[in-house]
Order: structure tokens, then sequence, then C-alpha cells
């Protein structure tokens, strides 16, 4: 693929859906971040249905802190991993409130050193709330990336690393959003949507399928 058809891509993807947003609900840096947390392994839709019981009572690392494990537990036990995942809440806000005043850091490495955020979590947050140009690379993105030939690699690093070397400075802030979001609905797993598709013509995955007539 080359840079011309790429930058193609990316307009018709751009005006589409000029002012993309993430599905996971949330109001502050905070907010995000614990959601992102909760979302490894988890749909976005049971995040927030999780979330917009738990944000009411409790929505800063002190207010988790007061809850506890066992009190972030029962908010959040429809979710995957749960058990894991209140632990590393709670260890995160203690850090927040111990460390960073109880403000989420905008600070990679400071990111990244919170248990259960890695790269992708603070890729995340760098870009959503603080507008970072990050791209964030889940399984929709690596897999779009790849079928269409937009930024190949064989691990989601490799993809991100070629992504932010080919796309244009104008559409890193909102490319992860695009993706994820055309792999979601769109390019899908197991049977992609080729047919309803606003890039076929210019994607470069050669086993494209259409619906029957």
């Amino acid at each position: 693929m080359n840079n011309i058809k790429r930058k193609e891509i990316l307009e018709r993807l751009r005006a589409d859906n000029p002012n993309p947003q993430t599905e996971l609900n949330w109001s502050t840096p905070f907010e995000l971040l614990i959601a992102v947390l909760l979302s490894a392994q988890a749909t976005d839709v049971s995040v927030n249905k999780a979330t917009d019981k738990l944000y009411p009572v409790a929505n800063t690392p002190q207010g988790l802190l007061d809850l506890g494990v066992d009190g972030v537990k029962e908010y959040i036990k429809t979710i995957g991993l749960f058990n894991s995942k209140a632990e590393n809440v709670i260890k995160t806000c203690r850090i927040l409130v111990e460390q960073h005043h109880g403000e989420v850091p905008e600070n990679r490495d400071a990111l990244e050193a919170l248990p259960g955020v890695g790269r992708k979590t603070a890729n995340v947050v760098l870009n959503t709330a603080f507008g970072w140009p990050t791209i964030a690379v889940d399984t929709h993105i690596f897999r779009v990336s790849n079928r269409t030939k937009l930024a190949m690699g064989k691990n989601v690093d490799d993809v991100e690393q070629k992504l932010l070397k080919v796309v244009p400075k104008e559409f890193k802030v909102d490319v992860h959003h695009w993706l994820i979001l055309h792999g979601r609905y769109t390019c899908v797993a197991r049977k992609p949507r080729c047919g309803s598709c606003i890039i076929e013509d210019l994607c470069e995955f050669k086993e494209k399928i259409y619906p029957e007539n």
C-alpha cells in the first residue's frame, strides 16, 4: 500500500466521522483511566454498565480507596477478571493519592508504572484525555491494519510503530478511534462487511466478502 492510498483511506474515515470518540463513558481523566483498565478482555458496553453505577458513588482515587477492594468488586463483578481488576484499581488509586496528589499523570512512564496499566492503556489515556498523537493498538486495530495493508506488523507493537510512521500528522490524534470503530462494526473478525465498507475499493484485502444476492 502506498502513502497516497493511505491518505485517501484516512480522509474517508475522517469525512465519515469528523469527531470520533471512545465508546467508554467518562468525564475526567481518572474515570477514563479506570474504565480502560476495566475494559481488558471485556466489552465497552459491560464496562459502561458497571461504571454508570460506580461513578455516582465514587469517581476519585480517594473515593474508590474508601470503598476498598470488596466494595469495588460489588460494582464490577459482572466484568471478566473482576477480582484481579479490583485489586489493580485499588493499588492504582493508592499510588495516585500518595505519589500524584490524586491526579492522573500526563506522563507515559508514570502511567505504565500503575498496576494493570500497560502501553495500550497509557496510549488511550494520553490520546483521549490529553490529546496526545498516540495510537493504542488493540485486536481490532491490529486486524484492520494488517487486513487492509494500511500498516502491517507481526504484533501490536510492530503495528503501532508502523502506524506512527505512515499516518500523517493531521490524522494521528483520531486514527486509533477510526480504526477501532471500523474494526468493531465493519471490518469484523469472522465475516467483514466489505459490501458496506467506505474504503472497500482502497483496501488490499484479497479475500473480500460480499453479501449474497
